[in-house]
């Protein structure tokens, strides 16, 4: 069991160490529905990338759990719990109307993209509770004062908030003395096999028995990869961007306005591309931006995780945006947004570029001096604010 890290906050981080323990309690309190496995988020994954000492952290909460407590020794305390045994029986109803509605729907397979578009509207419904008001996140709407922390200031966040240079030369180093030690004959020759057995129709034809032959001839994960995209192409999954939420309130209605009178001005709405490079996963964020655009107005492109500066730039291209709103939280932002500055230089394309995720004041300093217009955090949390100016970038 994962333990749900959507829920730790960069603001006041350390609260995220009793967020993470509560959710453990919640995965092993019961014996009869007791985890065999918890992944414990680090606290400070919410800012970056947690560096071995952050991971051992959570390695102990689950230790301390288990060696400093009877709590695993006894029997389901929740045993002959009329409160339990209710709560039981609305999440089993509750999940049979899931699960009838998704086969109703032709299954998973066949309902991927509705499935996904109603987990995007529900993220978006959240951050509408948690931006008025009505759903409490301590140090982020309610309780928001604060002292410095020790966790955070300094230099500390230095390894969490950007990758080090030195550690990618280090990676890139050590790729290339793998390579130049390794048979190339025989690792082409277990590609040429991967290949064909991928793109084989017999029932023998089994794509694990290639694969283990090219890890043992010492292939990379890179080169398998890239064989089977030559073989299957590239899946480009549905992003769930379909509609907005529709139902923000006046500051809202204020942004759609402002919106129309860009319109009514030069006959085109106001245009954003929201863009995710590199091989960051987390799409959470970017989702919420291109959902709160349209609520506020704008025509939006969005095209899903992992595209490269490349394809972005094409995209901004042939899309004609007025904004290129660039989502990194791998900690390259350094490495990837210069890229997508100067293949839009090149491209001759005129739009206004914002870069959002974990950056450091240092690097957004960077960033601006580079021609980004707007840089945003995880701090950064009011999407009303930030679609306001957004529209302040269009509307000058």
């Amino acid at each position: 069991m994962q333990v749900n890290s959507l829920g730790l906050t960069e603001q006041q981080p350390e609260n995220n160490v009793q967020r993470i323990v509560l959710e453990m309690l919640g995965l092993t309190l019961s014996a009869d529905a007791r985890a065999r496995a918890i992944q414990l988020p680090a606290w400070n994954e919410a800012l970056g990338l947690p560096r071995p000492w952050d991971q051992q952290w959570s390695l102990r909460m689950q230790q301390v759990l288990a060696y400093e407590s009877d709590l695993l020794e006894y029997p389901d305390i929740f045993a002959g719990s009329q409160v339990m045994d209710a709560k039981v029986r609305e999440l089993t109803l509750a999940a049979q109307v899931e699960l009838d509605d998704v086969l109703a729907l032709g299954g998973a397979f066949a309902a991927i993209d509705e499935l996904k578009s109603r987990l995007v509207a529900s993220q978006a419904e959240r951050v509408v509770r948690i931006e008025s008001g009505e759903q409490v996140v301590v140090g982020v709407n309610r309780f928001t004062e604060t002292t410095e922390s020790p966790l955070t200031s300094g230099t500390s966040l230095a390894t969490i908030l950007t990758v080090d240079p030195d550690v990618e030369r280090e990676l890139v180093d050590d790729v290339g003395k793998w390579r130049a030690n390794r048979d190339d004959v025989v690792v082409r020759a277990a590609l040429d096999e991967l290949a064909r057995v991928a793109a084989g129709t017999s029932a023998e034809d089994n794509i694990m028995v290639p694969t283990i032959a090219l890890a043992k001839a010492g292939g990379t994960t890179g080169e398998w990869a890239s064989v089977l995209r030559e073989v299957f192409g590239e899946y480009r999954a549905p992003t769930g961007v379909r509609t907005g939420v529709g139902s923000r309130g006046d500051v809202f209605a204020a942004l759609v306005e402002r919106s129309r009178a860009v319109h009514d001005k030069r006959g085109t709405p106001p245009k954003l591309l929201v863009a995710k490079p590199g091989l960051d996963g987390h799409s959470n964020g970017a989702e919420q931006i291109a959902v709160a655009a349209r609520d506020a107005g704008f025509e939006v492109v969005y095209q899903g995780i992992r595209l490269s500066p490349e394809e972005i730039v094409v995209a901004a291209r042939d899309e004609d945006v007025d904004i290129v709103g660039i989502s990194i939280l791998s900690g390259s932002h350094l490495a990837l947004v210069p890229r997508v500055l100067e293949g839009l230089a090149e491209a001759g394309v005129d739009a206004k570029v914002v870069v959002g995720g974990i950056v450091p004041d240092e690097d957004a300093v960077h960033l601006r001096e580079l021609g980004v217009a707007a840089v945003y955090t995880p701090k950064d949390f009011s999407l009303s604010s930030i679609m306001s100016d957004l529209l302040a970038l269009v509307e000058d």
